[in-house]
């Protein structure tokens, strides 16, 4: 359940207590190893509680996805791509930063594949949406565009976790960048 602000402050604190446990047990174990029980153990409410808010563990994690997405979207919402791509690829390395474990397990494990994918193609809809360069593009050239970007800055981002976030910040950002600009931009040229 996504707060709005109006409600009732036990329905907060259940709510914070859910996603808690919901994020603690994600840094733990695998997705599919969570069960209801454990979850409910850990936010100490019982099952019936979380079943009043969320259908599923599914429901958890796509809201989770949501809010995930719609941060950074906010974040991004006034740059024009492709021309200030740079500017969003720093937001990401910066908003990326600035999130959980939980984040990064999402981010980078194989486990979180299809959340990761929706939470890109919701980022990916919503930026290009506007661009009309982008919206020239024949199906294919959109779909090989997108995957060039979403894989280079992924892995990018990838690699930096598992190395143990060893390269300062700027550093990751200012080499993704060229490295996405000078394929995006050729590929506009």
């Amino acid at each position: 359940m996504i707060l709005k602000g109006n409600e009732d402050l036990r329905v907060v604190k259940t709510i914070e207590s859910i996603k808690s446990a919901f994020d603690e047990l994600i840094c733990e174990k695998d997705y599919e190893k969570i069960t209801v029980k454990e979850l409910c153990d850990r936010a100490r409410i019982n099952k019936k509680t979380f079943y009043h808010y969320y259908e599923t563990l599914d429901y958890l994690l796509a809201e989770m996805q949501t809010e995930l997405s719609s941060s950074y979207i906010e974040r991004i919402k006034d740059y024009s791509l492709p021309e200030d791509l740079d500017k969003v690829n720093r937001e990401f390395f910066l908003y990326s930063a600035e999130q959980g474990l939980a984040y990064e397990k999402i981010t980078c494990s194989v486990t979180y594949h299809a959340i990761r994918n929706d939470m890109v193609e919701n980022v990916n809809t919503v930026g290009w949406s506007k661009s009309a360069k982008y919206q020239k593009l024949s199906d294919y050239e959109k779909k090989l565009l997108m995957g060039f970007i979403n894989n280079a800055v992924l892995n990018a981002y990838r690699q930096w976790v598992e190395d143990g976030k060893k390269l300062q910040l700027e550093e990751v950002i200012e080499m993704t960048n060229r490295l996405v600009l000078g394929g995006v931009n050729g590929f506009f040229k």
